[in-house]
């Protein structure tokens, strides 16, 4: 009897490692039906203003059927049909390898009669994990093999992948790598849904599906970064359609844009244009339509803001057009009730209305607002790439005319904006061959001088230098919120992008006309008017001055940019005053002069001061020049050319021209001396 209960204990043990198996097999084999059907939704398209997504690839893989599920034995089936190893009191013990009957196989370490320690289990039908067993159950960390070549490696508990696991399908080129509970993808995870992992998701997982924050990329290359729930984008994300050109930021539900966000649509870069042109709309969605409050900004530069009913204009709203007028009232199906006296504003409704294929019925649900500001009065009417730094102009007025003066003169810039983007355009090509590709320009200090000195700007009561410094007080006025001032404000190789362009503008003509409207309102709107009927507008783009008088002579002279530039560096003086900035005066030019010895018949002092008038470094007067100007690097540079023009006379060229030939004919003599010599070496070679 004693033996016997020992077989039947024996018998029980493999008995319940057949049947944690069973399970154990059971719920790994569901790893590729899980991953194959996977619920994947559809990329989403883009709303209205550009072609929908054509890519023939806008969703996931296709759903696969999913292989046959294995059945294992009943345990009343389950019989031991050999065993070759070790025993211990006719208990398995030590390695060996047991067949059960239907085709069952274990091969590995037992202990007590129980499969424990390293060893290999392989089912019937030819799935195979290989790994660590506790007491019958896998556990730890094995490897899953598949019969049709899927594969997970991993940590494993209780026969459930279970912690950190790699997951990769024989049949589809699905891999996974990540966290994984209870036999399920949970926690942090990647996934690659193509061989090219072109197409790939990382991020959180619950239970098998794509919830939390995750970022998403498709085959096409578009890209969703955000919040996920049940496999859909859901809470805040950004989607960027790559093969559109557009992206929208803000809020989802079940996919869909719905709640507040911010749409753009990318045009393609024109000439004279710095930036790419857009189309923006910030304001509230619903099931991806624009319905709400919200604000359009037109590429064109025209803007309205007001109500929106199935992406249409519908109920009250502004419109302001490009050139800075505007019509405010109620729009009906994209339509103003009243039209204004303007025929524009009928083309402007035709040319940019923005429609949808898709309908939806209105909603009354309350919107989940974000933090996304969309109010007329919160959003630049320039767009977002016109950010116009007004702050210390604007501290000079009342707080209750501020928003007043700040739109007003938004509107003027408006008004002129193509005139503007023009000039900036001319001016930052200066001195660069055309861009075969339609290349982007910046500007910089040196070209802006040179945009001043053109429209006269140096003919008002301030220097070049002077402006230099009354402009970067918006830099020392930015420094209190924590921005760095530059470490010289003179400097010519500054950048200055288009909105600080039109910022400096905007500060030239306050402080320079607003003596003249001092009693009218809005101040800064009238002074900006008049800046540019008077200087911009009659002589931007008409180049006066030596340096950019030529393309051949514009190459020639900036060969020796650097070296001019250390000279004037090394001649520049700093001012006693605050900000204590450095520059070269009219002065200390005559003296550099002198000390190289340049003064001359040809260069005379007088005729140097004829220089400091013809590059603008100082204004004609009766009672001669006053030497204590200041001087730009522009004016430096120019003046130093055009002091060459008078130094370097013909007598002199022709003299420099005959000692270049007579170096050129003694170094051609030379060399034939050379070859004549070693041609007498090779005939006669010296005697052995």
């Amino acid at each position: 009897k004693k033996k016997d209960a020992k077989k039947d204990s024996k018998k029980a043990a493999v008995e319940k490692s057949e049947e944690s198996l069973d399970t154990t097999a059971d719920s790994s084999l569901t790893v590729l039906t899980d991953l194959q059907s996977d619920s994947v939704s559809k990329e989403t398209q883009p709303i209205p203003e550009a072609p929908p997504d054509k890519e023939p690839e806008v969703e996931e893989p296709p759903v696969q059927p999913p292989p046959p599920m294995h059945e294992e034995p009943v345990l009343a089936q389950v019989i031991v049909k050999s065993y070759e190893g070790e025993q211990v009191d006719e208990f398995y013990e030590g390695e060996g390898f047991i067949c059960f009957e239907g085709g069952n196989a274990y091969k590995g370490l037992f202990s007590e009669g129980r499969m424990n320690g390293e060893g290999t289990y392989t089912w019937a039908d030819g799935v195979k994990y290989e790994g660590t067993f506790v007491k019958n159950v896998p556990m730890h960390n094995g490897r899953y093999t598949w019969n049709d070549g899927s594969v997970y490696e991993g940590s494993i508990k209780d026969g459930l992948r279970h912690g950190y696991g790699v997951f990769r399908s024989g049949t589809h080129p699905i891999s996974y790598i990540g966290s994984w509970c209870n036999g399920k993808r949970h926690g942090k995870g990647y996934i690659s849904y193509d061989q090219e992992q072109t197409s790939w998701y990382s991020g959180d997982w619950v239970n098998n599906v794509r919830e939390g924050w995750g970022f998403r990329r498709y085959r096409s290359g578009n890209t969703y970064d955000g919040q996920w729930k049940k496999n859909l984008r859901h809470g805040h994300g950004k989607m960027v359609w790559l093969t559109d050109n557009q992206e929208y930021e803000g809020q989802w539900e079940c996919g869909i844009q719905h709640g507040s966000g911010m749409h753009t649509w990318f045009l393609k870069r024109m000439e004279m244009s710095q930036y790419s042109l857009r189309n923006e709309y910030v304001g509230d969605f619903v099931k991806g339509e624009r319905h709400g409050h919200g604000t359009f900004l037109y590429a064109d530069g025209a803007m309205y803001s007001g109500d929106w009913v199935h992406n249409k204009k519908h109920g009250k709203g502004i419109f302001v057009f490009k050139n800075g007028h505007s019509f405010e009232g109620e729009f009906v199906n994209d339509q103003p009730v009243e039209c204004p006296a303007r025929q524009e504003f009928a083309e402007k409704a035709k040319n940019l209305r923005a429609t949808s294929p898709r309908r939806h019925p209105g909603t009354s649900e309350q919107l989940n607002k974000t933090n996304f500001t969309y109010a007329l009065g919160k959003i630049s009417i320039l767009g977002s790439d016109i950010d116009l730094d007004l702050s210390p102009l604007l501290a000079l007025f009342p707080e209750e005319d501020r928003e007043e003066e700040k739109q007003q003169v938004e509107l003027a810039v408006l008004r002129h904006i193509s005139k503007l983007r023009k000039a900036y355009y001319f001016y930052s090509t200066l001195g660069y061959a055309p861009s075969p590709d339609d290349g982007t320009y910046a500007l910089t200090m040196l070209q802006f001088w040179r945009f001043l000195k053109d429209c006269n700007f140096h003919l008002s009561s301030k220097t070049l230098a002077d402006m230099d410094r009354l402009l970067r007080e918006i830099c020392y006025f930015k420094n209190f919120s924590g921005h760095k001032p530059p470490k010289d404000i003179h400097d010519p190789s500054d950048i200055l992008l288009f909105r600080t362009f039109v910022s400096y503008l905007v500060h030239l003509a306050f402080h320079i006309y607003h003596e003249e409207y001092k009693d009218e309102v809005p101040h800064l709107q009238k002074c900006f008017l008049e800046m540019m009927s008077r200087n911009v507008l009659p002589s931007a783009c008409c180049v006066q001055g030596i340096l950019y008088s030529g393309e051949k002579l514009t190459s020639f002279a900036m060969n020796y940019y650097e070296k001019c530039r250390e000279i004037y560096e090394d001649f520049c003086r700093p001012r006693p005053i605050p900000p204590f900035d450095s520059t070269v005066k009219l002065r200390q030019f005559l003296w550099m002069l002198d000390d190289f010895k340049l003064l001359s018949e040809q260069l005379t002092a007088p005729r140097v001061l004829g220089i400091f008038v013809k590059v603008g470094a100082s204004l004609p007067a009766i009672h001669g020049v006053n030497l204590e100007l200041e001087m730009v690097f522009l004016e430096f540079f120019e003046a130093l050319l055009e002091c060459a023009l008078l130094y370097v006379t013909e007598d002199m060229i022709l003299k420099k021209e005959a000692q270049d030939d007579q170096k050129r004919s003694s170094l051609e003599i030379k060399e034939l001396s050379k070859e004549a010599s070693t041609v007498s070496l090779t005939e006669h070679p010296p005697p052995q």
